[in-house]
């Protein structure tokens, strides 16, 4: 259950039809849990920010796996679960209404230790690009550090069509990614 305080408007439940369908595929790439060592496969797009916190590590910790990087962010999740697990399957997407991109993602990994807090998630078919993120928060010398380390190139025409426009979209989400946990909600 999320935090006192943590943002849930735009969290839902995935369908379970939706979520039988998704259970049975597989990531999109071959390089599965790449993003946590920082390895880029030949031919994907590398992203990685990262950013001094505000907050004390245990709250960055529980807002990382309550979803709140990307809620916070403005990406509407639909999850198996309203915390990141290791197997968790969910939709994230941008947009209004009709009118939204993204797709389906596996958590792939789950780090929980006492000072390094991360998941990395991977695409499944449906998403129209393919590659994979891992959201970190780590806890050194009385600092919090968050970073996003991931990989990507299109996966659909129309994703391949859109590239430089999705290219910036990407930037812009990855940099309200890295402001969603610089301070308190």
């Amino acid at each position: 259950m999320p935090e006192a305080g943590v943002k849930t408007e735009r969290f839902a439940r995935l369908s379970e039809s939706t979520a039988a369908a998704l259970a049975s595929t597989s990531p999109t790439y071959d390089d599965i849990g790449a993003s946590l060592v920082g390895s880029v496969p030949t031919g994907f797009h590398r992203v990685r920010r990262s950013a001094l916190l505000d907050i004390p590590f245990d709250d960055a910790r529980g807002c990382l796996f309550a979803w709140q990087v990307q809620l916070r962010s403005g990406v509407r999740v639909r999850a198996t679960a309203p915390t990141a697990m290791l197997g968790s399957i969910a939709e994230v997407s941008v947009g209004v209404g009709p009118f939204r991109l993204g797709g389906p993602v596996r958590v792939i990994a789950v780090v929980d230790e006492p000072d390094v807090a991360c998941f990395a998630y991977g695409t499944l078919p449906g998403h129209p690009e393919s590659g994979e993120e891992c959201f970190r928060v780590t806890a050194t010398d009385g600092r919090v550090q968050f970073t996003i380390d991931g990989f990507s190139r299109p996966r659909s025409s129309l994703a391949r069509l859109g590239a430089p426009a999705a290219t910036i979209v990407q930037r812009l989400i990855t940099d309200r990614y890295v402001r969603s946990l610089k301070s308190p909600a």
